[in-house]
């Protein structure tokens, strides 16, 4: 981090830097207000103690947000290995659910992606999951692609798909998916005659993407063995 002190003003006012009428210039805020005879005067102490940074704004304000973003991120890493009440996965009421839940059902989550899918709370714990992962967007993603293949109304056909695209598919999409180039433009070219079937290939992919990659954390997780923990706990 680059620093400058009084002492560069009062170094300013011996090397004859001057601002307009050739008065001696001095752009360092702590020190405006006071000659540069006082400057000159300051001791070697308190000319440190007016030390601060001149780093621009926009610099100042990027390292306060990553300062920001590395305690959300602590936090967040934190709480995601605190589910024990469940209050934040579960839909309906927590309790009950935990309640109708059982412990076959839950383990039978390890079965296949799909089976996780296909179920009310399984579907629910994953995606609290990937919300600590910072990967929801997959999850949302083909969600929204099964809600699209129930339209029946060809009128609301084409607004949905745009939506959908411009939300996950388009380069620079708010919660854009991971991927390729070629599924993409293919995608893209879809959308100039929507159908139930344009997003697809797009679904297939992300979809593959989270039973290779997200479901074994998943099941390796906390989140998952905690659940399973509470409806053992439950029956004993």
């Amino acid at each position: 981090m680059r620093e400058r002190s009084a002492l560069s003003c009062a170094a300013a006012a011996a090397w004859g830097e001057v601002g307009r009428g050739g008065v001696p210039k001095c752009d360092f805020h702590p020190c405006r207000g006071l000659s540069l005879k006082k400057i000159a005067l300051l001791s070697p102490q308190s000319l440190s103690d007016h030390a601060v940074s001149t780093d621009p704004p926009a610099e100042r304000t990027g390292q306060r947000q990553n300062r920001g973003m590395r305690t959300r991120l602590g936090c967040l890493s934190h709480k995601s290995d605190s589910y024990n009440d469940f209050t934040a996965i579960l839909p309906d009421k927590p309790n009950r659910a935990l309640k109708r839940l059982s412990t076959e059902e839950a383990t039978r989550w390890a079965d296949s992606f799909d089976v996780l899918l296909s179920h009310k709370y399984g579907l629910a714990a994953f995606r609290a999951f990937l919300k600590t992962e910072f990967s929801e967007e997959n999850l949302e993603f083909w969600l929204a692609c099964e809600d699209f293949k129930k339209t029946r109304s060809a009128a609301k056909l084409a607004s949905k798909a745009q939506r959908i695209f411009e939300e996950f598919i388009d380069v620079q999409a708010p919660r854009e998916v991971n991927i390729d180039f070629q599924t993409r433009e293919l995608t893209r070219r879809n959308m100039q005659e929507p159908s139930l079937s344009c997003f697809d290939q797009a679904q297939g992919k992300v979809h593959s993407l989270m039973e290779k990659d997200s479901y074994p954390r998943f099941l390796r997780s906390k989140i998952y063995t905690d659940l399973l923990s509470q409806t053992q706990r439950r029956l004993s």
